[in-house]
This record gives C-alpha cells, sequence and structure tokens, in this order.
C-alpha cells in the first residue's frame, strides 16, 4: 500500500530534486505542505522534517473524475519527503490500490496504475 525509498540525500536535496522529477514526469506542483514547520510554529516539538508535495496530472485527473466525480476527494496525489530516525525518505501511499479500494471500474484501474508508475519513477528519480 506504501512505496517509500531511503536516500542519502538531505531533506532539502530530496525535496529540490523530487520537485524537479514531478516537472519532468509532466505533472505539476499544486502546493508542498510544510507540515513540519507548521507543527514547530504551533508549538509543537517536532524533531524531523516533512513536506508533502501534491502533485497533478491534468489530463489524468481530468479521466478520474470523468469515471467518478467522488474521487475528487482523492486527488491531488501525493508524495512526501521527510525525516525519519535520522534519514531522509520519499513516500507516497500507492495510488492503484487506494482508487480500486473506492472504484472496480476498469478504466479507472488503468488511469491508477499509470498515475503509479509515474509517481513511483518520480520517487526513484528523486532518491
Amino acid at each position: 500500500m506504501y512505496y517509500i525509498v531511503e536516500t542519502p540525500k538531505s531533506f532539502s536535496q530530496a525535496s529540490t530534486d523530487l520537485e524537479a522529477a514531478v516537472i519532468r514526469h509532466g505533472f505539476g506542483v499544486l502546493h508542498v505542505h510544510d507540515l513540519g514547520n507548521t507543527l514547530r510554529s504551533k508549538g509543537m516539538a517536532f524533531e524531523d522534517e516533512c513536506k508533502v508535495f501534491e502533485v497533478c496530472n491534468p489530463g489524468q485527473a481530468a479521466k478520474v473524475l470523468a469515471i467518478d466525480m467522488r474521487l475528487n476527494m482523492a486527488l491531488p496525489c501525493r508524495i512526501s519527503v521527510f525525516t525519519e530516525h535520522g534519514a531522509t525518505k520519499i513516500g507516497m501511499i500507492k495510488p492503484a490500490p487506494m482508487l480500486e479500494s473506492l472504484s472496480q471500474d476498469a478504466a479507472l484501474v488503468q488511469v491508477a496504475r499509470e498515475v503509479e508508475e509515474k509517481t513511483i519513477q518520480m520517487i526513484d528519480e528523486a532518491k
């Protein structure tokens, strides 16, 4: 259900490289949530780093929504760069099993698999 890789890169470098990989694969970065800074700014003792990248390919998103508008709640895809126990990691919840749990439509399954393949490539290139 998860796809997570460890990288020898710094958190900052992995974040930069992920954003570049997203763009190279024809996706866009809609927003980046810096959860680490947000938690610390709210007074939480949070030692790790965590950025959640909301990424989207408009063509693929349109296909998903044409099949089942309710799936707007599962969009956009999210890829995270985070630290854990001193290691930098990049990961996501795999789109295919997530969307397959919400719809059995064969066309949707195909789109989800295509998106998953691309997002895995992005993560692997960024590591």
